[in-house]
């Protein structure tokens, strides 16, 4: 992945999630809940979160999965693995240091992978992003399920743009003022607007080998949690 983008999530571990409530108004945390349900329902015994960051996501899973279930958790960062590592249920995850263009996993070793506000990150071209989601195809065993939370656009022009416009007056400031990092919310707020459709990110999904792709808007279609299959 972009060494670029490694440096900046170096620099926002510590403030990391408290940006995204803030920002969100807390609707991350909602989000991020309703993708676990969605993901638990999957069963089997080894879940994968990719690009873990901090581990809220992995934490939701380590909460919801039984003492037959392993939990796995990789992040490219290692700041921000070691905050994983803090969380209440961090002692259930087995985190790991790693690409997610070249994951230390054999083919069919998972049942269920979930990604959650990093999918952006891997969409540097959309040819990376469907090699990052061939990836992820790779290591799920047959039958298995991919959960992708992540911004979204809404299809309503005038919402698009007043959401489009909030993020350019307040995240880079208000993410910046909190973390004190500039590039890290500067970067933010231009990544978001230039992000896919649902529609659109459900058709990537289908080129990377991925079938019975559906997806749930959430506010108005600010945020999108893709299900797919392998």
């Amino acid at each position: 992945m972009n060494k670029g983008i490694q440096k900046i999530f170096a620099e926002v571990p510590k403030t990391y999630e408290m940006v995204n409530h803030v920002l969100t108004f807390g609707f991350d945390i909602l989000w991020r809940k309703k993708a676990v349900r969605i993901a638990r329902q999957q069963g089997g015994t080894h879940w994968l979160d990719v690009c873990t960051g901090t581990g809220e996501t992995a934490n939701y899973l380590a909460e919801h999965a039984d003492s037959a279930i392993k939990v796995y958790a990789t992040d490219f960062s290692l700041p921000m693995l070691a905050e994983a590592r803090k969380k209440p249920n961090g002692g259930r995850i087995q985190l790991s240091l790693s690409d997610i263009n070249k994951l230390p996993f054999p083919d069919n070793t998972f049942d269920l992978i979930t990604i959650s506000f990093a999918t952006r990150n891997i969409n540097t071209s959309r040819e990376n992003l469907e090699t990052g989601f061939r990836e992820f195809h790779r290591i799920l065993k047959p039958s298995g399920k991919f959960i992708n939370l992540e911004t979204s656009q809404p299809k309503n022009i005038i919402i698009r743009k007043l959401f489009h416009l909030f993020i350019k007056i307040f995240v880079k400031p208000i993410g910046s003022l909190i973390s004190g990092s500039k590039a890290g919310y500067a970067y933010l707020s231009q990544t978001i607007p230039r992000f896919y459709r649902a529609e659109e990110l459900a058709t990537i999904l289908e080129s990377a080998g991925f079938q019975k792709v559906t997806f749930q808007k959430c506010l108005f279609g600010a945020a999108a949690i893709h299900q797919s299959v392998k």
